[in-house]
């Protein structure tokens, strides 16, 4: 048996898959659920490293704003909007639309 702590970027993804489809949740929240010292800006080196797994929806996860500051990081400047539309998420001027109605909040839904 391992006693190897998962290191920050694996518990950001493990979060960030838990996100249902339709809605999305910021950086600061995850930080804040971890427990992480670093907080949002580290979730967002996680988010700008995990465009290449298929399995971590990165666009899920915006800024406080409901803005798109993840955006330039993916394949093309409208790629995360694309992403959050498939899902069903609607996003007008780099924002997400009636951002408090998706808003997901991992602390009230996957508990402490």
């Amino acid at each position: 048996m391992s006693n190897e702590k998962p290191n920050y970027f694996d518990l950001v993804y493990q979060v960030v898959r838990e996100i249902p489809k339709g809605r999305v949740t910021s950086y600061g929240t995850i930080a804040h659920y971890l427990g992480l010292k670093s907080g949002a800006r580290m979730v967002g080196y996680a988010m700008n490293a995990a465009h290449s797994m298929s399995d971590v929806p990165a666009q899920r996860v915006v800024n406080r704003n409901g803005l798109l500051t993840g955006k330039n990081h993916f394949e093309s400047p409208t790629r995360m909007q694309e992403l959050l539309k498939a899902d069903g998420v609607n996003v007008e001027n780099d924002r997400v639309v009636d951002f408090e109605k998706v808003f997901w909040d991992p602390e009230k839904e996957l508990g402490l």
